[in-house]
């Protein structure tokens, strides 16, 4: 899927649940599905505040927050919490699911390996259930060369 269709199908759903919900669609709320969605990297809230209010975006850190609150309820982004206790966010409708390397200087890898899903399939067998998703994180340094 394209980047344009995506942030599109991510919009329609925010409308569903809003108009389920009887909230209001904001300008707010939309453009801060395109800066999430602009995004190439993981980011916190107020790398996501900073962006908006340099780009001249009347929205408020509270917007931004309950925003994200209601995006990641919704499974159209995906907090983190991989060190620090710090949230970090990405997006997450429409692309892969992946597990992450968090390296002492803050960089952080992704990667997917099929064994994981064997390992998933394997699991829901041996307990009878339904794994919707997981998060897997290894912590780690640069090898010093």
């Amino acid at each position: 899927m394209e980047k344009k269709s995506i942030i599109e199908e991510v919009k329609k759903i925010l409308d569903k649940h809003l108009e389920l919900k009887g909230q209001r669609k904001t300008p707010e709320r939309y453009a801060i599905i395109n800066e999430i969605y602009s995004f190439r990297h993981h980011f916190d809230a107020d790398e996501l505040y900073s962006q908006m209010i340099k780009k001249k975006y009347r929205v408020s850190r509270a917007t931004i927050y309950n925003t994200l609150e209601l995006l990641v309820s919704l499974e159209l982004v995906t907090r983190h919490v991989f060190k620090d206790n710090l949230a970090k966010y990405e997006k997450s409708f429409g692309f892969m699911q992946h597990d992450h390397i968090i390296l002492d200087n803050d960089e952080i890898i992704e990667f997917c390996d099929p064994r994981i899903q064997s390992i998933k399939n394997t699991l829901e067998e041996m307990f009878d259930v339904k794994i919707k998703n997981h998060s897997l994180y290894f912590f780690g340094e640069k090898n010093k060369k």
